[in-house]
């Protein structure tokens, strides 16, 4: 057994106190007096691990600069190496399967899940499919199902940015920033664009089709950016339940009363707004529509917003810290992790809060030490090996 001595926990019933956490094996065995081989926690934070439900920085371990790619197997390793540094201790890979070539192409997204195959068991992040199928995407419809029957999709999400697009053909800049996108030039995107544009009678009946086969097989199933109460109503009829990334106020609202659970970003809360324009994060919180805080596109952001939304005075730290671990956790159904207490997954984050900027200083996956760092990184070291004994 494995005694974190001298923290402070989060626990339950959303109070931080001291109180030590005995792990066995992969589980937390007790809390409060413990035995077993002991790490200094001594003033740390102790907090459930977090619950990443979207996110696609691993984007940028693929493509740093466009045009310019890496294999995909040293990009997911490096990308486990920053979710674990940044407490991430369950990821879901936000991999968008679009209509476009290159980055986000069919053909990329299957040699993604290949990837995500062949490094099973290698990765310290619990790391799973969160899959962001864009509509007007018929041709992937085969391969998503094919995905589902086979287990490997975490949560499905319905993307629509082809709209968005076609109203953008005469912003020279946004169509630029598409063809590097694709590797395409301006002229050839905006072909294909047209050429997709043309499947639109068919996207209804295939959006239908996955949403029946997710509802079928208990995956959790969102809609993205969706643009009014409206959208939202049609996807919470196909069982949809979860709001990633509501564009108004409006909508947001209307899946709060509807009781749907809700998504903002982490940076949006960092930043202090959307870069969008959209509504702030720290905004719904504050007004009761945000259940759940996701990295989007910057790992960090997820262990910095809670204390931001805390500093602010927004909400307490104990109930900002649920937005990151246990409300995703139980939107997705994994009701095994995201609360400390005894029998759950010893997925941890411990911190040391007394600086400017919160340090992750500890990180612990399904009970073994995934991430030490500072005076951890110098005392930890032997009470594991005790407690491996």
């Amino acid at each position: 057994m494995l005694h974190l001595a001298g923290c402070r926990s989060l626990l339950p019933d959303g109070s931080i106190r001291p109180a030590d956490i005995t792990i066995e094996g992969s589980r937390i065995a007790a809390i409060g007096a413990g035995s077993g081989a002991a790490v200094d926690a001594a003033g740390l934070l102790a907090l459930p691990g977090i619950v990443d439900i979207h996110g696609d920085a691993f984007e940028r371990q693929i493509m740093p600069r466009p045009g310019v790619a890496f294999d995909l197997d040293l990009a997911l390793v490096e990308t486990d190496r920053q979710l674990i540094a940044n407490g991430i201790t369950t990821a879901l890979h936000a991999l968008t399967v679009s209509w476009e070539p290159g980055l986000r192409s069919n053909e990329t997204a299957v040699d993604f899940v290949a990837a995500l195959e062949r490094l099973e068991g290698r990765l310290a992040c619990d790391t799973r499919l969160h899959v962001r199928w864009e509509a007007y995407n018929l041709d992937a419809v085969a391969t998503v199902e094919a995905w589902i029957a086979a287990g490997r999709v975490a949560l499905l999400a319905f993307n629509d940015h082809t709209p968005a697009m076609l109203r953008r053909r005469g912003d020279a800049k946004q169509m630029n920033k598409y063809a590097e996108r694709t590797g395409l030039t301006q002229e050839g995107f905006a072909a294909l664009l047209e050429s997709i544009a043309a499947q639109e009678a068919e996207v209804p009946a295939a959006v239908a089709r996955l949403a029946g086969l997710a509802r079928a097989a208990g995956i959790a199933m969102a809609s993205h950016d969706d643009t009014g109460p409206a959208m939202r109503d049609h996807f919470r009829g196909l069982g949809v339940r979860i709001a990633e990334f509501p564009m108004t106020e409006e909508t947001a609202a209307g899946a709060r009363r509807a009781g749907d659970s809700i998504i903002f970003g982490a940076p949006n809360v960092v930043r202090g707004g959307s870069h969008l324009n959209c509504p702030g994060a720290a905004d719904m919180v504050a007004a009761g529509a945000c259940d759940i805080l996701a990295s989007d596109y910057y790992y960090p952001a997820l262990h910095l917003a809670p204390f931001r939304l805390a500093k602010d005075g927004v909400c307490p730290l104990g109930d900002a810290w649920r937005l990151v671990s246990t409300a995703p956790a139980a939107a997705l159904g994994l009701a095994d992790r995201g609360v400390i207490e005894p029998g759950r997954r010893a997925d941890l984050v411990l911190i040391d809060d007394s600086g400017a900027v919160p340090h992750i200083a500890g990180v612990f996956v399904a009970g073994r030490a995934a991430h030490l760092s500072g005076r951890l990184a110098l005392s930890a070291p032997a009470a594991l090996a005790a407690a491996a004994e």
